[in-house]
């Protein structure tokens, strides 16, 4: 999809914009992101990743369903699991291209997780094609961080076969969209691409233009409601892949917030 810095700035000015770095994080956020079951490897780049910034900002809480996309090693799981408590569940979902294609190694650190007794009472593993967020329950958040351009580029482990990835992320989005309860949030974090770049660096760079993503969900059916510069870097000049020693773990990153909107709510066209 081809964009530009004009059509990101209109995308974004049609939001109510909220700033995660304003709000002051509840006991429960901080809580769970000081909780000593989390591993030291977690906590050692939670001043990058800021944690308790960007749960605050999605509006995690007690007694919420959450659906942890793309997990990896469970760093935001483990987090959610905290924050939800005894009254919520977290499901880690993992595409199902990806259960099939990655080595089984690469699970290892997400099946213990569920199975640590200080997570395993709210917390599970569901592999699901794109198309289906079916977990059992509605669920009020969809979140997927750092992850999204690896479906839109059709990175191979990710990849569907007959299909492109542009298509593959715009079934994540829809069946993100249905599987929220009305009201539910849509929580994307990903590297960002140069103004203007669309899907262009996505399997390359692995980055990925927000305008595109905002429109992929807004094609869903999703309301921009916000975003956060907590985790941007003005020093990122997007041209360089995000695995890069000069880069890695400081690359300019975007936080959109969706809202699935309420029944008699109308999105925006």
């Amino acid at each position: 999809m081809k964009t530009n810095s004009a059509i990101v700035l209109l995308f974004l000015g049609s939001a109510t914009l909220l700033h995660a770095q304003t709000l002051s994080p509840p006991a429960y956020v901080t809580d769970a992101v000081a909780d000593a079951a989390r591993p030291a490897a977690d906590r050692q780049v939670d001043n990058n990743r800021k944690p308790a910034a960007l749960v605050t900002f999605a509006g995690i809480k007690p007694g919420d369903n959450v659906a942890d996309v793309m997990p990896g090693g469970g760093y935001f799981t483990r987090i959610f699991s905290k924050v939800v408590g005894a009254k919520g569940h977290v499901y880690a979902v993992i595409p199902e291209s990806l259960a099939t294609k990655a080595p089984p190694e690469k699970f290892k650190p997400i099946h213990a997780l569920v199975a640590d007794p200080a997570y395993s009472g709210n917390t599970s593993i569901e592999i699901r094609p794109y198309d289906r967020l079916d977990v059992g329950a509605p669920l009020d958040v969809v979140w997927t961080s750092q992850n999204y351009h690896d479906v839109y580029g059709a990175v191979p482990v990710f990849s569907v076969s007959g299909s492109t990835g542009p298509e593959q992320a715009a079934k994540l989005d829809a069946a993100a969209f249905k599987a929220l309860k009305p009201g539910g949030v849509f929580i994307v974090v990903d590297h960002a691409a140069a103004p203007g770049s669309g899907g262009r660096d996505a399997s390359t760079l692995h980055r990925i233009d927000p305008a595109t993503v905002i429109a992929q969900a807004k094609a869903a059916g999703f309301e921009l409601e916000g975003t956060s510069d907590v985790l941007s870097n003005p020093q990122d000049g997007h041209d360089k892949l995000v695995f890069a020693p000069e880069i890695k773990g400081h690359t300019d990153k975007f936080v959109l917030k969706f809202r699935k909107p309420t029944v008699g709510s109308k999105t925006e066209p």
